[in-house]
């Protein structure tokens, strides 16, 4: 790239950065706008908002409920975006735009809350807690499709994967009367739809998304067909025990925190300690360098020595592999039972959730907590007698991630090599 080139460049990056800081601004002063005009303006002033802050039927970790004066603390959320979105116009926030971004939709989000809620009580802390059971198999769902696709694999058979290891997990739970070896049996079936992706796509060459589709249909069919033919007639077979909530001692006793995070059951700690684990491994290891090589650059990755092939099969492994557990989590943690396209499209919200967090884990399982949240305030607008329609709330996660990928947060980055099959030559 010659001098002047690379003068232009930096000039139309320079110009985006800037188009992008207003852009932004704006959009935080209209959140400002938004909320004192839509909430705070319409709300009485003696309007009080109840948060109970302990779930339902949990005696650990008791907090007081908050209460707030409604129009007084709109105005002051109002007054926050409002502050943040000047401030964003005028001089920006430089590396912390992003933050003051999240800042400012929480003020949105829990505005939003203190209007619905005027005059009445929200349970926040069974919100809270409901959303971060919804998140688990979004969550998961995301980090499987990170493992494959950071290998160079599109793997957009997650909800096949998790469908049959959701009715795999409910047949070998009721038969052994053992959640345990309910959720193996799912991870198995999960990873053998996993190795045939694996064959199909790195073998055989056949373009990815095409067998994906496949493994979803046939695990659609399948599990329609078994649970129409033996399980809705025999019960004995699609009655496993659950994963019961399994309290952490000490931690769950901590206000507020300790009934969302620490008193919860198995999967949600299963999501952490693969949070964690895959985190460290993909970003702090010889084998995550490796693993993210071959979905970036396989040709460079195999002059150096890395098997390319073996490592795109590991990768698909995994995923498939944490997909079993997502789909496990439907029938031994969450419903006790099987029933036909449970998974209801998880599995490619997960995929939106993986997108959303950039192919990290750290942002994926805040985009699963994102779209768990919206199902969870969905469920209690409902409640509320709100005259909004639960399936708005729906929406937005949805609406947010669209945002994300035109770039108002920040440009995604898919590996590079996704979807390309590897010739080794």
């Amino acid at each position: 790239m010659t001098t002047s080139s690379r003068v232009i460049e930096h000039k139309r990056v320079a110009e985006i950065s800037s188009t992008r800081k207003i852009i932004i601004g704006v959009v935080e002063i209209l959140i400002g706008l938004l909320i004192y005009f839509a909430f705070a303006a319409k709300t009485a002033g003696d309007a009080l908002t109840k948060f109970v802050m302990t779930p339902g039927g949990i005696d650990q970790g008791i907090m007081a409920d908050w209460i707030l004066p409604s129009k007084i603390t709109l105005t002051i959320l109002a007054v926050v975006s409002l502050v943040i979105g000047i401030y964003q116009v005028i001089k920006g926030f430089g590396k912390w735009t992003n933050l003051m971004v999240g800042i400012s939709a929480l003020s949105l989000i829990f505005a939003f809350l203190v209007w619905q809620a005027a005059g009445k009580q929200l349970n926040l802390a069974g919100m809270l807690s409901s959303a971060v059971l919804l998140a688990v198999p979004i969550t998961l769902g995301a980090f499987s499709g990170i493992l494959a696709e950071r290998s160079g694999i599109i793997n957009i058979s997650i909800e096949g994967m998790m469908l049959m290891a959701s009715m795999v997990a409910a047949i070998v739970g009721s038969v052994t009367k053992n959640p345990w070896l309910g959720l193996l049996g799912g991870i198995l079936s999960s990873i053998l739809l996993a190795l045939i992706l694996g064959v199909l796509s790195i073998k055989y060459k056949i373009n990815q998304v095409i067998s994906g589709t496949v493994i979803n249909i046939f695990s659609a069919g399948m599990t329609a067909f078994i649970s129409q033919k033996f399980l809705q007639h025999i019960q004995g077979l699609n009655n496993p025990k659950m994963f019961t909530r399994v309290p952490l001692p000490g931690l769950a006793d901590i206000p507020l925190i300790g009934p969302i995070l620490f008193n919860q059951n198995i999967f949600v700690y299963l999501m952490f300690v693969i949070l964690i684990i895959l985190q460290v491994a993909l970003f702090q290891t010889r084998w995550g360098l490796r693993l993210r090589s071959v979905g970036e650059h396989p040709k460079a990755a195999d002059t150096l020595g890395i098997n390319v092939i073996r490592t795109r099969y590991m990768g698909v492994i995994l995923s498939g592999l944490v997909a079993g557990i997502a789909g496990a989590f439907f029938t031994l943690g969450s419903v006790g039972r099987f029933d036909e396209g449970m998974t209801a499209g998880k599995g490619f919200i997960g995929l939106a959730a993986m997108i959303f967090g950039n192919w990290m884990p750290i942002g994926a399982i805040g985009a699963g907590m994102l779209f768990g949240f919206a199902d969870a305030i969905g469920s209690k607008l409902s409640l509320l007698g709100s005259a909004i329609p639960p399936q708005f709330m729906a929406m937005a996660p949805y609406l947010i991630t669209m945002i994300v990928l035109a770039g108002f947060i920040g440009k995604g980055q898919a590996p590079a090599a996704e979807g390309e099959p590897y010739e080794k030559e």
